[in-house]
Parts: structure tokens; sequence; C-alpha cells
């Protein structure tokens, strides 16, 4: 049965970067990996995706263009997502998720397998 584990968060000041991972047992090959957040009171939501197809497409939310890069490390059996410029509105509990086929969706609800979520607070 698929496992998924993050890994990496923690606090970071306004405008500072944090890099997180994600692990699948057994390999990642072939799933779809997306990260979520959720923050208090709100919905969870989409961040980024990468498809499990050989393209390797990704897919991001609005909120993490152009500040969050996802990407997979086959060797190593990884997805990492590295965020940079972060804002306080970026904290939250963040999951990653896997699931089968190569579209790389962003809505949760798409997602089968899911970890116990790492928690990022961005604040001075």
């Amino acid at each position: 049965q698929l496992q998924v584990v993050e890994s990496g968060g923690g606090l970071v000041q306004p405008g500072g970067s944090l890099k997180l991972s994600c692990g699948t047992s057994p390999s990642t090959s072939g799933y779809t990996i997306g990260w979520f957040r959720q923050a208090p009171g709100k919905e969870r939501e989409g961040v980024a995706s990468i498809s499990g197809g050989s393209d390797s497409a990704t897919n991001y939310g609005k909120s993490a263009k152009g500040r969050f890069t996802i990407a997979r490390d086959r060797a190593e059996n990884t997805v990492s997502l590295q965020m940079d410029s972060l804002k306080p509105e970026d904290t939250g509990v963040y999951y990653c998720a896997a699931k089968s086929g190569p579209t790389p969706f962003l809505q949760p609800h798409y997602y089968t397998t899911w970890g116990q979520g790492t928690q990022v607070t961005v604040s001075s």
C-alpha cells in the first residue's frame, strides 16, 4: 500500500525560503504528486503538482506561480517544493498527496493517498 511522508516544514521570516520534501513508499515513479496547504479556517488548496508521466509536466496555483518550484528527483524517490519569497499568508499545514494517472490536477479530490502534513509558519 502506498504511503506518503512530508518533511521540511518550520518557521521562516517573511521573504525567506523553505524546501519541503515528499517521499513515498514504494517509489513515486508513475504517480502524480501534488502539494496542498490548509490555513486555519480555510479550505485546502492546491499549491503545485507534477505529473507522473514521462514529461513531468507541472502545474502551479495562482499564489505559487513565480515563487515556488516543484521538482522530482527520481534517484532519491522524492518530490520537493522549493518555496521562495515567502509571505505570512503562506502559513499553513502543507500536505503531499499522490494519485495515479498523468494529469497534474490541483483539486484535492483527485488525490487518493495523503501524508500527515507539515507545518509552515511565515512570521517575523
